[in-house]
């Protein structure tokens, strides 16, 4: 069964500082006399009109610090006030703390994402990494600490260069132990379903054709003859024009040894004419069944890549030649190969066109 894809538009107070003194004083001690009980707090003037503090006794006791909060004194303490501590909580409670501490992970990421993409497995020196991220060598430096510590990063002894390390490679490969290309694939080709109101395939490639390897319909429409399981030739559906079209062209001359028998009026029967439309088909992003696999269906579909960017799934939609125009099919095309490129993407691929 070919498959015709649709799809709708772009997947879419503080307190005061303690009063300083008139100038340099040694450590102040307690006054003797009456002016003791004050905490702390200075003497008064003796009639002479002296400024000249009244000295302390000399009982062999050392001399009080006066750095604690005064009982009577006007005079705040050193300690942080009230208001300072208040304010303080407020922004933390704000999300000020975790602001911070967000960007320091932004940009260690970013550090990661350099030398990710421009490793070239020599690594990145220290002053590439500081003036493409526009940060202060020190500030690089601190923020790969904690990518060496896990390994993300490795630095070379003997150059200093920064390079991918082995928790990267751990990371990956305990992210695509997780994958399932169905699981993945489910809830894009659900959406594309709802806004193209067409039926979706998804197919993987199996020389010199493809297998179904998941549908999803709107049971109000005609239903697809299409199986989950089943196997179609390549040349003549969707789905495999688009895994042919970025296959070596070894699976090119695979498929066209095994025949191009012609299934409909419309199927591409000959080696030339196929490799014609492989190439339109590349150049665009997507490929088109024209009624090829069945008279009264067309087709849409778009290739899926995985984490070493070598094509391996497609998808779809199809629908009859009543509801899928060619010229809605033209308009569905680039809809149906960015689907195909987020798939790509959580299977690790890092393609940005077809």
């Amino acid at each position: 069964m070919t498959e015709t894809g649709t799809g709708s538009q772009a997947w879419s107070g503080t307190g005061s500082e303690p009063r300083a003194s008139a100038g340099p004083v040694a450590p102040e001690t307690r006054p003797a006399g009456p002016e003791a009980g004050r905490g702390g707090a200075e003497a008064e003037p003796t009639g002479s009109g002296s400024d000249d503090r009244t000295p302390p006794k000399d009982d062999g006791t050392p001399p009080k610090d006066d750095r604690t909060a005064p009982k009577d004194d006007a005079t705040p303490a050193r300690t942080a006030p009230a208001t300072t501590t208040a304010a303080a909580a407020a922004a933390k409670k704000a999300g000020g703390s975790d602001r911070n501490q967000s960007s320091s992970l932004r940009r260690a990421l970013a550090v990661l994402g350099h030398v990710r993409d421009h490793g070239n497995g020599r690594g990145v020196p220290l002053a590439q990494l500081s003036e493409a991220l526009g940060l202060n060598k020190s500030t690089v430096l601190r923020l790969t600490g904690p990518l060496l510590d896990e390994h993300l990063l490795d630095r070379d002894r003997e150059t200093g260069w920064f390079r991918l390390g082995h928790g990267s490679l751990r990371l990956g490969q305990a992210y695509l132990s997780t994958l399932d290309l169905r699981s993945v694939a489910a809830e894009h080709l659900r959406r594309l379903q709802r806004e193209a109101g067409e039926t979706v395939h998804l197919t993987v490639w199996q020389a010199p054709g493809i297998v179904y390897l998941d549908k999803v319909e709107d049971e109000t429409n005609v239903r697809m003859a299409s199986r989950v399981g089943s196997r179609a030739p390549a040349y003549c559906t969707a789905t495999g024009k688009a895994i042919l079209a970025w296959l070596p062209d070894e699976a090119v001359t695979e498929v066209v040894a095994a025949g191009l028998r012609p299934v409909t009026a419309w199927t591409i029967s000959d080696e030339t004419h196929l490799r014609a439309d492989l190439a339109r088909i590349r150049a665009r992003g997507y490929s088109i069944d024209d009624r090829e696999n069945e008279p009264e269906v067309r087709c849409v579909a778009a290739p899926i890549f995985d984490h070493t960017g070598e094509v391996t799934a497609a998808l779809s939609v199809s629908g009859l030649t009543s509801r899928m125009t060619a010229a809605r099919v033209r308009s569905l095309g680039p809809v149906v190969a960015q689907v195909g490129l987020r798939i790509s993407r959580e299977l690790g691929s890092d393609r940005q066109t077809g």
